[in-house]
């Protein structure tokens, strides 16, 4: 009977460490760079957005279609746009309306990631 329980003690922790990473792993920075790298002259006041940087954002959205992968994502813009210099924050809270994504909110300086869910 102990060794039962102790098999099933087991079991459970191997279904937590095999599951766990999954949980976490929402969306890297580089992933979330690397979509929107080609947003950076439009983002920084230039014209646009591109076609390709419109496919970025959308490619973003799509990856990220978790709470935790959105929030995830919106710190790493966050964190991009406060270390990016030229950034123009009207260009970026409008981005993603501009490349045909509706979404709750809008991306900045100052976004507050915590309020982001799906």
């Amino acid at each position: 009977m102990a060794s039962l329980k102790v098999a099933c003690v087991v079991a459970l922790m191997c279904m937590v460490v095999v599951t766990a990473p999954m949980a976490e792993a929402a969306i890297s920075c580089g992933a979330v760079t690397g979509y929107l790298g080609p947003c950076i002259s439009y983002l920084k006041g230039g014209p646009g957005p591109s076609l390709q940087c419109c496919g970025g954002v959308r490619k973003l959205n799509a990856a990220a279609q978790t709470t935790p992968a959105r929030k995830a994502a919106c710190n790493c813009l966050k964190d991009a746009a406060g270390s990016t210099p030229g950034l123009n924050a009207n260009n970026a809270a409008t981005l993603s309306a501009k490349c045909g994504l509706s979404l709750p909110y809008k991306f900045g300086p100052n976004t507050d990631c915590t309020s982001i869910k799906l």
